[in-house]
C-alpha cells in the first residue's frame, strides 16, 4: 500500500476520499484552485497545492500541474474522484508514465467505454443488449437528421463522449431536432471538448437502473448489485436508492451478470458502473459504463457495509478483490439524496454566494452525511452546485424513506438557496412511497412539486417569535435568571404591540401583529385571523402553542432572511419598514445576469420588437446552459455582450427601451 495520496478533486468527493485513506493510514494531499484556497477539503487533508485561478481549465484539468503536485509532495498514487479528470484516458495515461499508479481502471479501458458509439458496439458483441439507434463517428448534422427519420421518435441526441447528462437532449419531433443537435454540440464541446453526437431511441417511462462492478488485476470481477437512479430532473440524478424497488429477482440476477461480462469485455480494473435503461416490460438495454467512482455510491456502501473507496485504494495497490461475489453481503435499503445550490422556485438558478447558515443532520445509526461545505464556507459559481449528500439506511425501503424524511427536518441553507424543499416534496410523494417513478416522473409533476404554497399561520407565528426573540435586549453581562433579562413584553398602562411584515418566495407579503400580555404570552392577528399565542425558542428550534395547536418549528435566520422547517418548509423575508424599496419599474426594464457565466447564444439585437416568453440569450454557467427569456412584450435597447463573453452576476444582459403610452 502506497503511503502518500493526491486527490486531483474537490468538494464532498475529495472530502469523502480523505475519510477513507485516513483509516488506511494514507497521508493526502488537496489540491485547490484560488476559489477553493479555503475549502474544506483543503482545511481537512494533511498537505494541500495550489493548482491556479478558479477556472477548471486552468485548475482541476491542469494535467501537467496536478503532476507537479504529486512529485513535490511525494504522492505515490492519484485519485481522480469523480467529474473533472476522471474519466480522462489522457490523464490516466500521464500518471502511469510519470510513475504514478492512477487510482481508477486502465486507460485502455476508459478508451473503450468513453466513446458512447464504440462501447455500444463492444457490449452487443459481449451479448449486452443495447438500445436501437445510430452512431457514426463524425455524423454531421444532416446525417443525424436523415438517421432519425430511421430510429424513430421520440429520441434522444447524446453526446459521444462523457456523461453525467451533459449533451443530451430529448426530441420529440422532427421540428425540434435542429435546435437540439446544435445545443447538445455546444454542451458537449465545452463539457469534453469534443462535440461528438448519437441518436438513440427513447424508451418511455423507462427506469434507469445501474450496477456497482468491481475488478481487480488478477482477474476477478465482481458486482455489488444495482441502484435505482430514475428519479431525474435534464438527466441529472436527484434521489438514488439500493437495491431498485419492485424487481424480480431474475431481473436484478440478469442485470448484474450482464454488468460483469461489459467489465470482463474491456479488461476492467477498479470500481465502474454499468448503466441500463429498464423498460416497463422487464427488458433491459446497456447505456454507458462510467469508469469511475457514483456520486451515488454511498447507497452501496450502506448495502453491502463495504466501503468501496478502500477496495478502490487496496485494488489499486495490486491487492486481489477482499470478496467472492458469493461472499458479498446485502442487507436493508438504502436511499440519497443530493443537496443542491440552487432555487427550484427561480427555475433552478444555482446559488453562489457564502453559506451564512449550513444546518445537516447529525450522523448516527442509519444517518450518513457526506459534504464539502461548512456553515461560513463560500459556494462558487465556476463548479458544480452539490452541497452535501444525504443518505439514510433502514431494515426495508419506507423505514429509509421516513429516516431520510426525518434527515431533511433538519437541513437548511441561509445565504445560498437550496432544493431541501423540493428533495422533501419528493420523497413524500405517492408515486415514490409506492415506487412508480421513472426517469420522465419527476418532470411530469415538476410544476406542482415546486408550486409555492401559502404559509400557514403557525409558520408565520414562528418566524415571528424566533424574530421577536432575537431582538429582545438583555443588558451586557445580565444574570440569565434575573427577572429584567427574562421579563417579557410588558409596559406601564399600555400592551406592547409590534407588526411585522413578511414575504415569501413568489412576493407575497403577510402582517402578523403581536400585542404582549403581562403573563408572558401574545395575542396575535393576521388578517381576519387571531388568538392567543405562546411560544419559546431555543436555539433554532420554536415551541410553544399556536392556532393549530402545539406549535413545534426549526426557524434559522440570517439577517432578514428565515426557513423553517416543520409541517411546511419554507422561507420568509423580513421587510423591514427602513429598507428602501427596489424601483419596480428599473426591474422591468433591465434583466441582470443572475450568476457569472459565458454567453453561449444571443438571439436578439437592439432595435428588435420581441414577445413575452421570446427567448433572447443562453448563459453557460455551473456546467448547465441558461436559457434567459423575456418577462413581457417590448423592444430591445441594449445587450450586453456576444456569443463568447463572460459576463459577472448582476451585469445588465439586455435593457428595454421604454415606449411612449
Amino acid at each position: 500500500m502506497f503511503d502518500t495520496l493526491l486527490i486531483a478533486n474537490r468538494g464532498e468527493i475529495a472530502c469523502r476520499i480523505i475519510a477513507s485513506a485516513r483509516q488506511l493510514g494514507i497521508r493526502t494531499v488537496a489540491v485547490y484552485s484560488d476559489a477553493d484556497a479555503q475549502a474544506r477539503h483543503v482545511r481537512l487533508a494533511d498537505a494541500a497545492v495550489r493548482l491556479g485561478p478558479a477556472p477548471a481549465a486552468q485548475s482541476y484539468l491542469h494535467i501537467d500541474a496536478l503532476l507537479e503536485a504529486a512529485r513535490a509532495t511525494g504522492a505515490q498514487a492519484i485519485h481522480p474522484g469523480y467529474g473533472f479528470l476522471a474519466e480522462n484516458a489522457a490523464f490516466a495515461r500521464r500518471c502511469a508514465q510519470a510513475g504514478f499508479v492512477f487510482v481508477g481502471p486502465p486507460p485502455e479501458a476508459i478508451e473503450a467505454m468513453g466513446a458512447k458509439d464504440a462501447a455500444k458496439r463492444l457490449m452487443e458483441q459481449a451479448g449486452v443488449p443495447v438500445v436501437p439507434g445510430f452512431e457514426a463517428p463524425g455524423a454531421s448534422d444532416a446525417q443525424l437528421i436523415e438517421a432519425a427519420s430511421r430510429v424513430g421518435y421520440p429520441l434522444l441526441v447524446k453526446a459521444a463522449a462523457g456523461g453525467g447528462g451533459r449533451g443530451l437532449r430529448r426530441v420529440d419531433s422532427a421540428e425540434g431536432l435542429a435546435e437540439a443537435i446544435a445545443s447538445a454540440r455546444r454542451e458537449a464541446l465545452a463539457a469534453f471538448g469534443d462535440d461528438a453526437l448519437l441518436l438513440e431511441r427513447y424508451v418511455t417511462r423507462a427506469r434507469h437502473v445501474e450496477v456497482q462492478v468491481f475488478a481487480d488485476a488478477h482477474g476477478a470481477a465482481v458486482h455489488l448489485f444495482e441502484r435505482d437512479c430514475s428519479v431525474q430532473r435534464r438527466h441529472q440524478k436527484v434521489v438514488e436508492e439500493a437495491p431498485a424497488p419492485n424487481l424480480p429477482d431474475a431481473t436484478r440476477a440478469a442485470l448484474g451478470a450482464a454488468a460483469v461480462r461489459a467489465a470482463q469485455a474491456v479488461g476492467y480494473r477498479n470500481a465502474g458502473t454499468v448503466e441500463f435503461l429498464l423498460a416497463p416490460d422487464g427488458a433491459f438495454y446497456f447505456l454507458e459504463m462510467n469508469t469511475r467512482l457514483q456520486v451515488e455510491h454511498p447507497v452501496t456502501e450502506a448495502i453491502t457495509g463495504i466501503d468501496l473507496v478502500e477496495w478502490q485504494l487496496r485494488v489499486a495497490a495490486g491487492e486481489p478483490l477482499p470478496l467472492k461475489q458469493a461472499d458479498i453481503p446485502r442487507r436493508g435499503h438504502a436511499i440519497e439524496v443530493r443537496l443542491c445550490a440552487e432555487d427550484p422556485a427561480r427555475g433552478f438558478l444555482p446559488g453562489i454566494g457564502r453559506l451564512e447558515v449550513l444546518a445537516l443532520p447529525a450522523p448516527g445509526p442509519g444517518r450518513r452525511v457526506d459534504t464539502g461545505f461548512e456553515a461560513g464556507d463560500e459556494v462558487p459559481s465556476h463548479y458544480d452546485s452539490l452541497l452535501a449528500k444525504l443518505i439514510a439506511h433502514g431494515d426495508d425501503r419506507e423505514q429509509a424513506r421516513r429516516r431520510l424524511l426525518a434527515m431533511l427536518a433538519e437541513t437548511a441553507t441561509l445565504g445560498v438557496a437550496s432544493n431541501a424543499a423540493l428533495l422533501e416534496r419528493i420523497l413524500a410523494h405517492a408515486d415514490f412511497s409506492a415506487g412508480r417513478h421513472h426517469t420522465g416522473w419527476l418532470e411530469g409533476v415538476l410544476d406542482a412539486l415546486t408550486a409555492p404554497l401559502p404559509p400557514s399561520d403557525d409558520a408565520l407565528l414562528a418566524a415571528t417569535l424566533r424574530l421577536t426573540h432575537d431582538e429582545r435586549p438583555a443588558p451586557q453581562g445580565a444574570d440569565a435568571h434575573s427577572p429584567w433579562t427574562l421579563a417579557g413584553p410588558f409596559r406601564v398602562g399600555v400592551p406592547a404591540v409590534r407588526r411585522l411584515r413578511w414575504q415569501t418566495q413568489d412576493g407575497a407579503e403577510h402582517t402578523v401583529t403581536l400585542t404582549g400580555r403581562n403573563d408572558g404570552g401574545y395575542d396575535w392577528q393576521c388578517g381576519e385571523r387571531g388568538g392567543p399565542l405562546q411560544g419559546n425558542v431555543s436555539g433554532d428550534r420554536v415551541y410553544g402553542a399556536g392556532p393549530a395547536g402545539r406549535l413545534c418549528w426549526q426557524v434559522w435566520r440570517a439577517g432578514r432572511q428565515f426557513e423553517l422547517a416543520g409541517p411546511q418548509r419554507l422561507r420568509l423575508t423580513h421587510l423591514d419598514p427602513l429598507a428602501a424599496e427596489a424601483a419596480e419599474e428599473e426591474t422591468e426594464l433591465r434583466l441582470t445576469a443572475p450568476l457569472p457565466g459565458k454567453l453561449v447564444q444571443v438571439a436578439v439585437t437592439p432595435g428588435q420588437r420581441v414577445a413575452k416568453g421570446e427567448l433572447l440569450l443562453v448563459l453557460e454557467a455551473m456546467k448547465m446552459e441558461h436559457r434567459i427569456h423575456a418577462p413581457h412584450d417590448g423592444v430591445i435597447d441594449t445587450v450586453g455582450g456576444a456569443v463568447g463573453d463572460f459576463v459577472p452576476a448582476e451585469a445588465v444582459l439586455v435593457s428595454f427601451r421604454q415606449e411612449a403610452g
